[in-house]
């Protein structure tokens, strides 16, 4: 019997699938279906290629109530900019759940990777952020500095963001396009101390691997959320912040306690018990922030579930339409 394969391009799934309150639902419903019953989601599959300033990833889950699930490949070489090459592209293969048949091939170049990935952070701010939030601020200025800030102003539509990056050139040109998206102020900050003490919600975007945010710069009323530290040795929150918060929160923990920002306070003896993750908080199983003046945390590593919601909807996205290329097999 034949069957048909969608072979579809980055430009392609541009038209079809955009960061919005749609897609952060989504995203959402696979974190609630992470936390409950029968989830297959092996460990991550990463290699760290130094030689070559690189690493590669490959996640993938099986989701109950999904029709399929997603293998996705994501290369990361951070030298490709001076080759004038982006430094990330990857793509995602949609199996089905029934039959285990490649349904559809995404040759996103990690572009779904960066809107689920943000996307997270949005629900991450839904369930963690202070109820009012008037000042945001991003630790980094590359493309998921401007995403997660995005992201997150569409569940806090706060008015002003401050950007720090180790290059105040990139800081500014980052502040710019967020302006010019969102129509805030946006300024650049010299310190991460200076970020961190005016702002209530922080995304760290960083590939830091010596802490940039120390237990001293909490305050009441913060809410970070730490998406950078996806690969082990790094880390953009210090042990002792994590342990000095009213609530950490995972998206996984048994990833993040070897790649996120867990891995370093377990290294040291710290947050050795039970930890909730965020399907937990998004199902009501495990309490959120429970009032305004409360410190939040919230360690996101990147999930294969994320990445069988974001192909699965895609998939429905294209249903019946005639975006992509058959291949007959």
């Amino acid at each position: 019997m034949a069957h048909d394969i969608r072979v579809v391009t980055e430009a392609e799934l541009r038209r079809v699938i955009a960061l919005d309150a749609g897609l952060v639902d989504v995203i959402e419903r696979a974190f609630a279906a992470l936390s409950g019953p029968g989830v297959v989601m092996p460990p991550v599959l990463s290699m760290a290629l130094e030689e070559v300033h690189g690493e590669v990833d490959v996640k993938t889950a099986y989701l109950p109530g999904f029709d399929g699930f997603a293998i996705k490949v994501s290369p990361g070489f951070f030298d490709n900019p001076k080759l004038g090459l982006p430094s990330l592209n990857g793509l995602m293969i949609l199996f089905s759940a029934k039959t285990g048949l490649v349904e559809a091939l995404f040759l996103d170049n990690g572009y779904l990777t960066d809107i689920r990935t943000a996307a997270a952070g949005a629900v991450a701010a839904r369930h963690l952020a202070p109820s009012q939030v008037e000042t945001a601020a991003v630790l980094g200025t590359g493309v998921q500095a401007r995403l997660q800030i995005a992201a997150a102003h569409l569940e806090r539509p706060f008015g002003r963001v401050l950007v720090w990056g180790r290059d105040l050139v990139k800081a500014g040109d980052c502040a710019a396009e967020l302006r010019k998206i969102l129509g805030i102020e946006a300024e650049v900050v010299e310190t991460v101390d200076e970020a961190v003490a005016h702002s209530q919600l922080v995304v760290t975007t960083t590939p830091a691997r010596d802490p940039l945010i120390t237990a001293g710069m909490l305050h009441p009323g913060l809410h970070i959320t730490a998406m950078g530290s996806d690969q082990p040795g790094k880390n953009e929150v210090a042990a002792d912040a994590l342990a000095a918060a009213d609530l950490y929160v995972a998206d996984r923990v048994a990833q993040c306690e070897v790649a996120g920002e867990l891995a370093a306070a377990r290294a040291r003896g710290l947050m050795t018990g039970l930890l909730p993750e965020l399907g937990e908080v998004v199902t009501g199983a495990v309490p959120g922030r429970s009032s305004d003046d409360e410190v939040t945390i919230c360690d996101l590593t990147g999930t294969g579930a994320q990445d069988t919601a974001i192909a699965s909807h895609v998939a429905t996205l294209l249903s019946g339409g005639d975006i992509g290329t058959l291949i007959g097999t």
